[in-house]
């Protein structure tokens, strides 16, 4: 059966590498049978020189000449980036596997008779070395033909010097029979050799097919990684400065990207927006929601320092990018330039945290519309306004951080993260944030963050 040529260069050029090395192998057990015989002759004697004719000679050196001719242009194939084609591995196949029957019609030892050089001559193993090494072609039809081509050769040359098959019915001599079971043991060894050259090549198709998976998951890993540092350079790089608030956000991604973000933006009347995004999901695809999330929400409180009328426009820009399925919980808080007022409005995100430091108690906000992307148009409620006395603060946080479970499959909760900031509340705002981050990890028990974290704190001073 023949293999369909895999479109594969890396195969390609481990069939090359595979068959340079198979014309190494060749070339190595012709000089030893080459230095074998010079040693038989000139050494220990046990030949006479007037055995050892010219022929012996030239043969080893003809195959030599021709197996480097077969191994520039192998080198040459894999400089190029090219397959050899059809025929060469066809032509090949017959002329080396033909050599044992030329040794054994032409050059045997006259000292055998006649009948019985096929089966007494040392070049019949030969048969059974190209039949071996046809498995680093790594193509099974080419080994049935090595068996194949072996075998009537073999079988010629055997008639070349008077061989006859038997016949049945009548006694045959042993070099008859032995003829005839070395032929079929050809066969049967081109037709092994062929379902072991098929394993080899599945094994190396195998660890090709690993090798690619590697290097595209290298080549993601690497895109993710510059996704990130382009996401994580779009955060806000310094604490804003506005007179009355101590502001601060973080975020800490559940995979390579975020779908979560926050930003701050100074308004052109002196106001700052401080914004937190949420967009459904965690990967690739919500970090690049996020990021045109970003892009509108800033573009929009330029054009529009209204905190609804801007809410608005972002609900009416994403409507036009997100699919079925996918939206964007989004919060705005407005810090007036007075250093007291905070206006605050919520499409979807909640709840909100409000911390009265006079009263230590929390008030949770819920959301004041619906989530940017579920309808076209943006409806709210008023937008909640609160002032923020020194010790007072508001804190935007994202799902990530009470629905986060334990091992035991509790989840750490609204009134958990409460505590958290409650206790930390006479420290500095990107303080607070850090041990909100500490008691949820101390929490977990070693659980993994499944969920994007992200908040932003706005503290009265």
């Amino acid at each position: 059966m023949v293999q369909h040529e895999i479109a594969s260069a890396a195969f390609r050029d481990a069939q090359l590498r595979s068959e340079r090395l198979r014309v190494f192998g060749i070339v190595i057990f012709v000089v030893i049978f080459l230095l074998i015989a010079i040693v038989r002759v000139f050494v220990v004697r046990t030949v006479a020189r007037s055995a050892f004719p010219v022929w012996d000679l030239a043969l080893p050196a003809g195959i030599i000449l021709y197996e480097l001719w077969m191994l520039r242009r192998i080198n040459r194939a894999l400089h190029e980036g090219r397959s050899l084609a059809s025929w060469f591995w066809v032509l090949s196949t017959i002329l080396e596997t033909s050599i044992p029957a030329v040794v054994i019609a032409f050059l045997s030892s006259r000292e055998i008779e006649a009948a019985y050089r096929p089966v007494a001559t040392p070049a019949l193993l030969g048969f059974f070395i190209f039949i071996i090494l046809s498995t680093l072609r790594l193509t099974n039809w080419i080994c049935y033909l090595s068996g194949a081509v072996a075998a009537v050769t073999y079988v010629s040359a055997a008639l070349h010097l008077g061989w006859r098959p038997p016949v049945p019915g009548i006694a045959a001599s042993p070099a008859q029979t032995s003829v005839t079971s070395n032929a079929i043991l050809f066969l049967v060894g081109g037709a092994v050799a062929g379902i072991v050259a098929g394993q080899i090549r599945k094994f190396i198709e195998a660890a090709l097919r690993e090798a690619e998976t590697k290097r595209k998951l290298a080549t993601v890993e690497h895109d993710l990684q510059v996704a990130r540092s382009i996401q994580q350079s779009l955060l806000p790089k310094e604490k804003p400065q506005i007179a009355g608030f101590d502001i601060a956000g973080w975020n800490k991604s559940a995979d390579d990207t975020s779908g979560d973000y926050f930003d701050w933006v100074s308004l052109p009347n002196g106001n700052l927006v401080a914004m937190l995004a949420d967009v459904t999901g965690h990967g690739i695809g919500p970090a690049l929601l996020a990021a045109v999330c970003r892009a509108y929400a800033r573009a929009s409180f330029n054009v529009e320092p209204d905190i609804s009328s801007a809410l608005a426009h972002i609900n009416q820009a994403l409507a036009r990018d997100l699919t079925v399925g996918r939206f964007v919980t989004f919060v705005a808080a407005v810090c007036g330039s007075n250093g007291k007022d905070t206006e605050i409005l919520s499409a979807g995100h909640g709840p909100l945290f409000i911390y009265s430091r006079s009263e230590d108690s929390f008030m949770e906000l819920t959301a004041h519309a619906v989530p940017f992307g579920i309808l076209p148009i943006f409806n709210s409620e008023p937008p909640t306004k609160v002032q923020l006395q020194p010790g007072d603060m508001l804190l935007l946080a994202t799902d990530g951080f009470y629905e986060w479970e334990n091992d035991m499959g509790e989840q750490f909760g609204a009134q958990r993260l409460m505590d958290a900031v409650r206790a930390s509340r006479d420290l500095p705002s990107p303080e607070i944030i850090a041990k909100l981050h500490e008691a949820v990890i101390q929490f977990s028990n070693g659980t993994r963050q499944q969920d994007d974290l992200t908040a932003v704190l706005i503290k009265g001073v």
